[in-house]
């Protein structure tokens, strides 16, 4: 049996080339989850990462919804956007600081660098 580096190396080319590809793909998606019978909607991609909320006033104020104005909802929002991408975004860092020291440099895995 013959050791071919040349095939190895194109097969490690299409396989990384795939995985770019699948972390795009992921990245483009969007997946909801709701709660309350849809009174509160998040989504995010398809990486894990958080993108939105959308709040209905039921879920503010369940009781009496129409005391609720469209721009306290869509402050609320945007504040719990905010505090979610924040945590997102340093807890992405972190893992990736963490992953430095264990990968070896030069070696390029898709979606952790």
């Amino acid at each position: 049996m013959s050791f071919n580096f040349a095939n190895m190396l194109k097969q490690a080319q299409q396989v990384q080339k795939r995985l770019q590809e699948a972390q795009k793909d992921l990245a483009a998606a969007e997946i909801q989850g709701q709660a309350a019978n849809g009174a509160v909607t998040v989504v995010c991609d398809g990486q894990a990462k958080f993108k939105s909320i959308k709040l209905t006033k039921q879920a503010l104020n369940s009781e009496n919804p129409d005391s609720v104005d469209d721009e306290t909802v869509e402050m609320l929002e945007d504040l719990i956007t905010s505090a979610m991408q924040q945590a997102t975004n340093e807890a992405t860092k972190k893992m990736q600081d963490k992953m430095k020291g264990i990968v070896p440099a030069g070696i390029n895995i898709p979606g952790l660098f």
